[in-house]
């Protein structure tokens, strides 16, 4: 089974955090930072600075949701990131 992660990254723009959801994040990192995902485009460059490894996709995509709730930003903010 291929190992799922949910990485933050930052933005060496102003600082903002972004969270998602990726088999492979270095190769994801560089889609955010070639302009190819929209939400992200305009804070380049980006960088990472947090990742998590699950099993599963399932297990994945619920942290990812936890991360991105207030709880989760709460967390995130904790670890001085």
């Amino acid at each position: 089974m291929t190992p799922h992660y949910v990485y933050v990254i930052k933005s060496e723009k102003d600082g903002r955090l972004y969270k998602g959801l990726s088999e492979d994040p270095e190769k994801r990192l560089l889609s955010h930072n070639n302009g190819k995902v929209n939400s992200t485009m305009g804070f380049r460059p980006w960088k990472i600075v947090y990742t998590e490894r699950y099993s599963s996709f399932k297990e994945a995509r619920n942290r990812e949701l936890f991360l991105k709730s207030g709880k989760g930003r709460d967390f995130l903010k904790s670890l001085n990131l």
